[in-house]
């Protein structure tokens, strides 16, 4: 272990026992250039129950090394790490390395990687760090990452950062609620819109607000809510920046003139975040741990899975307000960028919460109702995905799905200052596999949202299900479907995919967050073999169902 791992080590031990179940990484930033973090090649991390304390109120929460958010873990590309994991839980744990390429027996997942932790027991994760950037961990096993199991990682390239900067802060995202989540299933079961405190009113239709009268009746003919944008809401969500309430105020220091590099990581386990920091523009550096092309931006929307890097570069004397609202606009994660501690800025307002429109059901530019020549324009139509069985699963089948990467993400059409695209990203390096790719596979994300079910292709997760199959080494182009009006963060383990945006250099990530009633494409080298998970990040619709499992052969050592 180096000095600097030494010391970073200590003092992250040191934050925690001053501050509770905050660890020394997400305290109050301090004048250092990054935060303290635990390093070498030698971790252990410790699961347990723990009651967390959140904006004063005492809850049941599961915790790494007692904290919430776990330890942040900084390693070097190209070290060798071993991961001791303990479970002083009553139940089984898992710890998934989100983003990392590992062999696939160290991924994670229960069941499917690996048999998981069993209450008592030690499993140790060992593997060499093949790649650098921002990424982060959490449990695979039930539902524990929304009762706080999760933490960040940072990895160090192996020669000089392509990103320069003078300081650097991590900025984890996340949802926490006082209701298990078991609860909150059930609950979304019984009645889908449960948690939506935000629908039309009479009163707002007197006021001439939101949709016509007309709308409204074509809409609840279609048994479809344009208010139904999140699932679970700040009706029963604190919002989190780095385990703190939007009340605590985390707080990430500068020196006016500095280049700031923050890290954000979506930990949420149902909430999508748009980011900005009034004031100060973004400057987009990298998502998903791959460096990108800079984008110089004022918002950004960041989905669970999802990281984005952001240079920020204030010359002023004065706080500024970090922002990260819930899609839905039913609260907001908040904290300050400051040259001293206890400065504030003015937080803004909740914007108006968005409405679902005709493309997030799939119909395209169409209004509807229209006719399109040899099309069946009905919201059921087996035409339209031959290869999708209708089950009670299966509510709507998209008409007409677009490819929505160049339009800004739900809610921020009319933000009024740039707002990132996904067309936007460029890798900075060229492909490294040039291939066009060899067969197309298309998937469907399906559900029924009166009866809260989820899948991909119209059937959930089972023992049944069938395996999306790779050769090894093939390059293949997967197009999902999204048929329902939600939106989708689907992540695969284990690689990164090429996002087609129409981008010569295509983005590399590994999780991409299909719009409601849209499209997306991506090409994928199935250079990793093994298992891999597959799956919707909306912990929720993955407990559902939405869930795969994609296998690529031959194993090491087998025959071709």
């Amino acid at each position: 272990m180096t000095a600097f791992d030494r010391r970073t080590l200590l003092q992250g031990a040191l934050s925690l026992g001053a501050a509770g179940l905050l660890p020394g990484w997400a305290t109050a930033a301090g004048a250092q250039r990054s935060p303290p973090a635990l390093s070498g090649e030698e971790i252990k991390l410790t699961v347990g129950h723990t009651m967390a304390k959140i904006d004063g109120k005492a809850g049941h929460a599961v915790t790494v090394n007692g904290a919430i958010p776990g330890p942040l873990i900084r390693l070097k590309e190209g070290q060798n790490v071993r991961l001791s994991v303990t479970n002083t839980l009553d139940e089984d744990t898992s710890i998934h390395w989100h983003g990392l390429l590992v062999p696939f027996q160290m991924d994670g997942v229960p069941g499917v990687s690996f048999p998981g932790v069993k209450p008592g027991e030690t499993f140790t994760y060992e593997f060499p760090i093949r790649q650098s950037g921002t990424y982060w961990w959490h449990s695979h096993s039930g539902l524990q990452e929304q009762m706080g199991h999760y933490g960040p990682m940072i990895i160090d390239p192996a020669g000089e950062d392509p990103i320069a900067y003078d300081r650097e802060h991590v900025v984890v995202l996340s949802d926490w609620s006082f209701l298990h989540p078991h609860e909150l299933f059930r609950k979304l079961k019984v009645s889908a819109g449960h948690f939506n405190r935000q629908k039309q009113t009479v009163a707002g239709l007197l006021k001439g607000q939101d949709q016509s009268l007309k709308d409204r009746v074509a809409w609840g003919q279609m048994r479809m809510d344009p208010t139904d944008i999140a699932d679970v809401t700040g009706s029963v969500y604190t919002y989190l920046m780095n385990g703190h309430g939007p009340g605590d105020n985390w707080t990430g220091l500068f020196t006016p003139g500095e280049r700031v590099r923050l890290r954000f990581i979506n930990a949420g386990a149902m909430t999508i975040f748009n980011v900005r920091i009034p004031g100060l523009s973004l400057e987009v550096v990298g998502t998903d741990g791959q460096l990108v092309s800079p984008v110089t931006v004022d918002e950004f929307q960041i989905a669970p899975a999802e990281t984005f890097d952001v240079i920020v570069r204030p010359t002023q004397d004065k706080a500024f307000t970090l922002v990260a609202e819930a899609s839905d606009r039913s609260g907001m994660a908040r904290g300050t960028l400051a040259p001293r501690l206890g400065m504030t800025a003015p937080v803004p307002p909740l914007r108006r919460r968005p409405l679902a429109n005709m493309k997030d059901m799939g119909m395209g530019d169409m209004h509807h109702g229209m006719d399109m020549p040899g099309m069946d324009m009905s919201m059921r139509a087996q035409s339209n995905a031959p290869n999708v069985p209708l089950t009670p699963g299966v509510q709507t089948i998209s008409p007409m799905p677009m490819d929505r990467m160049a339009e800004p993400p739900q809610g921020l059409e009319d933000a009024g200052h740039r707002v990132l695209t996904y067309a936007d990203l460029a890798s900075l390096y060229p492909p490294k596999d040039p291939r066009p790719p060899g067969r197309t596979i298309e998937i469907h994300l399906t559900g029924n949202m009166e009866r809260f079910m989820w899948a991909f292709d119209g059937e959930a997760f089972g023992p049944l299900k069938k395996p999306i199959a790779f050769q090894r080494d093939e390059r293949a182009r997967v197009v999902l479907i999204n048929d329902t009006m939600m939106a989708h963060p689907i992540h695969l383990h284990g690689h990164f995919f090429e996002l087609v945006n129409g981008q010569d250099r295509q983005p590399l990530k590994h999780t991409v967050n299909v719009a409601p009633g849209g499209k997306v494409a991506f090409d994928l080298t199935a250079d990793e073999p093994g298992d891999w998970a597959f799956h919707c990040h909306m912990l929720l619709h993955m407990h559902a169902g939405m869930f795969n499992v994609v296998t690529v052969r031959p194993l090491d050592g087998a025959a071709a």
